[in-house]
Formats: structure tokens, sequence, C-alpha cells
């Protein structure tokens, strides 16, 4: 008898196929509980490996033994009397695997995520690609939002370290702080495919801090950690997490390489740190800067060597002229005050990247030396290549300079960092519209009005008056015043009819009350 012969007598091929299959049903029950359960992949992997190293053992078992009426028994060589059973499990696993298969094609492909769903979020979002969303307060006070904000931005700053990550950017990420929308729209949004969020927890003396890692085309939690640690050294505690979601992330997405994770400790003040982060978050959203400078000062004066503050103070100070909408109640010139904080902030810390690029604001507006401003925005950027407020600052001073293909490439820079960055977006359609690309800067204005009004650049005014469509010119007019009560329809009138007399109308739009300016900041 041949070796293949004998093979076949010991059921071997029967028992090699009914493994095959029983291991295909084992992996499928596996991945369905573990996803339930939100195990990490490890453990799928773990299960696939225990299945590949029981193989040859199973193959030596139905060479040793047979099933007989008597049960397993070791093989006498005289017949095979396992065939019928063997051949009976195989049709019924066989059966069953034809009907997951089924089910998963036909019913529970109707109710998930198609396919092509799936693909395509994994086409349009770098498998390495991730945003870290703004950890929630769960205090029974609702009183440690610096700390959280604090907390994201710092796992921010570390993952933007790692050369292989793509990471969405602070502007972008905070935008969902109060979102409704599940982690994977959100995730679809920002065009990532992982995404960390978090919460903490204070009480007392403690805190309590939970951070997760999402995989978000299936919504599975990757890797999940709580951390119960005194609430000392806030930048400490900063700094362990961040290690911890480094290390984690290294694991699962197969980084080759992972940065020396450090967090900084920027001020030994928590109060002065508490309201830096307030302030900060009021510029960045260019929304009540008074109280930002006010709160930049107080954080000042309870540490006078903050750097950070400094620097904070200079960048809004830098842009309280251009955005302060109403009447000019304080009377102040704001940008001689933003070159002193500019100067104290680099004499603190000569590492920053912002007070250069507000230096740069300072000599296009201030003191009119073009090469020097642009000397600044370039420094600012070499230091932080992801400094949105320097390439904003740059590419508008391109723009107005007429370097538009200049201007152009500088504000998608800032697109590429931050795709829902509306006002890179916003002046990017601009500078298409000094270009003549007509197609191309209404595609952009148009996703600008989608989000606000106030967010379009004055030079679409002219355009729309143009095009014959006086009501959606008339409505950015009024959001760029600042005043529902300014009487905008002057500056419509004068596009309409630029020959006629408009001294009397024009005079009505007076700049020191209702504060029409460029706002390129």
């Amino acid at each position: 008898m041949s070796f293949v012969q004998e093979l076949r007598r010991r059921n071997v091929f029967r028992m090699a196929i009914l493994y095959i299959v029983t291991a295909w049903l084992v992996l499928q029950v596996a991945d369905v509980l573990f996803d339930a359960l939100e195990l990490p992949p490890q453990w799928t992997r773990l299960v696939l490996a225990l299945l590949v190293l029981g193989f040859p053992f199973a193959i030596v078992f139905s060479w040793i033994y047979e099933i007989t009426p008597d049960g397993v028994q070791r093989d006498d060589g005289q017949g095979s009397a396992g065939k019928s059973r063997l051949d009976t499990a195989i049709v019924v696993l066989l059966g069953v695997a034809v009907v997951g298969v089924m089910a998963d094609l036909f019913w529970l492909r109707d109710t998930d995520t198609p396919d092509t769903t799936e693909s395509e979020a994994v086409s349009t979002a770098s498998r390495n690609s991730i945003a870290v969303l703004p950890f929630a307060d769960l205090s029974a006070d609702q009183d440690q939002q610096y700390f959280t904000d604090g907390l994201t931005e710092e796992l921010l700053n570390v993952l933007a370290r790692v050369d292989e990550l793509k990471v969405s950017s602070r502007t972008s990420s905070f935008s969902y702080r109060e979102s409704s929308l599940s982690v994977p729209a959100i995730a679809e949004e920002l065009g990532v495919a992982h995404i960390v969020e978090g919460s903490v927890r204070k009480d007392g003396d403690r805190i309590r801090i939970t951070a997760q890692l999402i995989e978000t085309v299936t919504d599975r939690h990757l890797y999940s950690e709580n951390f119960d640690r005194e609430f000392v050294d806030i930048f400490q505690i900063q700094d362990e997490i961040a290690h911890a979601i480094v290390a984690a992330l290294s694991a699962e997405l197969g980084l080759s390489a992972v940065p020396s994770v450090s967090v900084e400790s920027v001020t030994d003040n928590l109060d002065a740190y508490e309201l830096y982060l307030e302030a900060r978050e009021l510029f960045i959203r260019r929304t009540r800067l008074g109280d930002s400078i006010r709160m930049f000062h107080e954080a000042i004066e309870l540490d006078p060597s903050f750097a950070r503050a400094w620097e904070g103070l200079a960048a809004v100070e830098a842009i309280a002229d251009d955005w302060q909408w109403g009447p000019r109640e304080d009377n102040i010139d704001h940008l001689p005050l933003a070159e002193v904080a500019a100067s104290k902030a680099l004499d603190l810390d000569p590492r920053l990247s912002m007070p250069y690029a507000v230096l740069g604001q300072i000599y296009a507006k201030l003191h009119r030396d073009q090469i020097q401003a642009l000397g600044y925005f370039d420094e600012a950027i070499d230091r932080d290549p992801k400094n949105l407020s320097a390439l904003l600052w740059k590419g508008t001073f391109l723009k107005y300079a007429g370097y538009l293909d200049e201007a152009i490439e500088t504000l998608r820079q800032c697109l590429d960092i931050d795709p829902t960055r509306t006002i890179c977006s916003d002046y990017l359609a601009e500078a298409f519209l000094y270009r003549g690309d007509i197609d191309r800067a209404i595609e952009l204005h148009d996703i600008s009005i989608e989000r606000s009004f106030s967010a379009t650049a004055p030079s679409f005014v002219s355009y729309h008056v143009q095009n014959g469509n006086r009501a959606l010119a008339l409505m950015i007019a009024s959001s760029k015043m600042g005043s529902q009560d300014a009487p905008v329809i002057e500056w419509i009138r004068a596009i309409e009819s630029p020959d006629a007399d408009h001294s009397a109308g024009l005079a009505r739009l007076n700049v020191d009350e209702y504060g029409l300016d460029d706002m390129d900041a």
C-alpha cells in the first residue's frame, strides 16, 4: 500500500479538512465575541496561533488513532471504521459554514456599514492617522476643564512628533467638544483612522483619567486604561499618560520608531496655567479678545516667567485691532504692545515659534518692512511647521503683496494640516479670486458660507453684487461689519454705481464706529 493510500485509510485527509473547517468557525465566533467584549486584536491573533499550532497535532492524532463504535482507539491497521462519522461531521460543519457566509453576505451586511464604505474610509484616511478628541470633564463640580484641555493638547503635541503619524490639528479636534456625532462619523469628517478619547474625574486630591484608543472603521477599542493618581503635578500626570498612549499606538500600529516623550512643565502655578488655557481658547476662537488679554495679564502676574503666557498675550494683541468689532472703546494701539510681549516671550524661551509670527505681523503692518516681515514668518514656520497662525498670516501677507501663487501654496499648507480651518479656506478662496480662478474660488467660498457668513472674505461682497446676488452680498457685508445696524446698503450701492457720488452714504460707514477691517488675522 502506498503512503498516500495509507493516509486515506487512516482518515488523515478527512481530519485535515475537518480541522480547517472547525478552525475557521472558531475564528469567526472568536472575532464576534472579542469585538462585543471590546478585547484588543491580540486575542484574535492568539486564537489563530493556537489553532495553527494545533494542526500538526491533529494530523498526528488521526494517523495514530481512529474513531470506532467503541470510541477512540489506536489504529490496528485493519480498516477505517470512522470514515462515516468523519464524513458526517465534515458535511455538518461545512453546512454551518455556508449558512454563516450567506448570512454575512445577505443579512448582516444589510444592517452594517457596506464594504464599500469601509474601503472608502480606509482609502481616504491613512491607517496611521489619528485625532485626539477633548477629554470630558466628569468631575462633580465640572471644574477640571483646564486640566482636560491641557492633557488633550499635550497628547496632541507628543503624537505630532511621531513622524509616521498624521495627527489631526488641535482646532479640528476641539471643534467636536460638544458634538453628538458618533466616533466613526467624527473620524470620517476629520479623515482619520484612529481616535483617542477619554475623561477626567477629580475627587478631592485624587484624580482618575480614562484614555481609549479606537479604530474608527470598526468602532473597536484597541486600547483602554484607567489612571488613578494623586492630583499634585499635572504635568507629570500628563507625561505619564502620553507615554502610555504613544506606547500603545506603537504596538497597535506597528510604528518603527517612537520619539522620546516628554511633557514640559511650563509653569509651577496651576492658577496661571488655567488662566492661560482659557485665554488661549478665546484667541483661537477669535472671540472676547478683551477677556483673553485680561486673563493673559493675570496669568503673567501670577507667574512673570511664564513664557507661554507672554507668547499668548503677544498673539492676541497682534490681532486685536483687526478683530474688535463695534466701537473702539479702549483707544489702544495694540501692535506695539504685541511687539513688547513677543520680545519678552523670546527672552524667556528662545525656542518658541509664535512670537516670530507675531513679529512678522508687526513688521508688515506697523514698521512696513516687508522683507523683515517675511523673514519672521519663515522663522516661525521653520521652528514649528504646524503653526497654523504663522501659515495663515504669511499666506494673507503674500496675498495682499500680490504673490498669489506663493499665497495659495502657503494657505494650502494650512489646510493640509487642518482641513477644517475655515479662515485659511476663505483666504485661499480670495487668493483664487484675485488670480482669476473663479470656479475654484467659489467652490471654497461656498464651504465658508456653509459654516459661517462671518468666515467669508469681504472681497466676495463685490463679486456677488456684480453677479446679481444682492441678498447674499448684503448678508456677507452685514456679517463683516459686525453690527446689525450698520448701513451696509451704502457699501452695496457704491459697488453697483461706482461713478455716482456716494460721499454722504459712505460717511455713514464710519470705520471707528462699525469696525470694518480686512480682518486678515
